[in-house]
């Protein structure tokens, strides 16, 4: 049985060129400052099937939910396809999960990150969960999946066999589920892929044509309750002759 899933995603060689000692030096500018975020960070995947909206938990997994808002404040996911599905042949539909991210394309690609464990986080991997794909542990980079099922074989456990850390999860989805099972349904390639992914990549990726942060409406007062109508007064008692 399947308990664990990896990316072939190449980690980027980046070549350093010595700098000619005619050259100017540039003046040195300090880093921005980072973004600060709230506990909870929503964001709109829009798709060419429809959008999926989730909420990222920078309370509990803050260095994950970083580097997801960081690819997409920098529209470095505007493009992306989702392009794997994995069915699981055991339980009921759907079971498994999609894929989406950049692939380890070198012009969208950011450094990997520490992991976060889900027995650090507390984020398990329920249906609708959104994990980092990755290598080893601390490899993840910018490809994610999306769980159409529970799958608490991801999650991390100190008593399994080899792998013991699991994947990181992240965030969940509130609204587009039923996208989300448009583009698990769509159809897989009998060619591509190699080794366990193969008969797992879809035939025509589905495009993630951008990825935004939104706004959290905030919450709806309750309607203040209706006191009971009181009881008609009763009529007093006619006059007597």
């Amino acid at each position: 049985m399947m308990t664990r899933f990896a990316l072939a995603a190449a980690l980027t060689l980046v070549a350093l060129f010595p700098v000619s000692a005619a050259t100017k030096r540039a003046p040195i500018v300090p880093p921005p400052a980072p973004v600060v975020l709230p506990d909870t960070v929503r964001v709109a995947l829009n798709t060419e099937l429809g959008t999926i909206t989730v909420d990222l938990d920078y309370k509990h997994a803050p260095i994950t939910v970083r580097n997801f808002v960081t690819y997409v404040d920098q529209k470095r996911f505007d493009g992306i396809v989702f392009y794997r599905s994995m069915h699981l042949p055991w339980g009921d539909p759907p079971n498994g999960l999609i894929q989406a991210g950049t692939q380890g394309d070198p012009k969208r690609i950011l450094k990997p990150i520490a992991h976060e464990p889900t027995n650090l986080t507390g984020i398990l991997h329920k249906a609708g969960t959104l994990s980092m794909a990755r290598y080893g542990p601390g490899t993840a980079t910018g490809d994610f999946s999306l769980l159409l099922s529970d799958l608490p074989g991801l999650d991390a456990d100190p008593k399994a066999q080899g792998d013991k850390d699991g994947y990181a999860a992240f965030g969940h989805v509130v609204s587009g589920m039923d996208v989300a099972r448009r583009i698990f349904d769509a159809p897989i390639s009998a060619t591509k892929g190699e080794g366990f992914l193969k008969g797992q990549m879809i035939e025509k990726p589905i495009r993630i044509l951008t990825a935004r942060r939104i706004p959290i409406p905030p919450p709806v007062d309750p309607a203040p309750a209706v006191p009971p109508a009181a009881p008609p007064a009763a009529k007093p008692p006619a006059a007597q002759p």
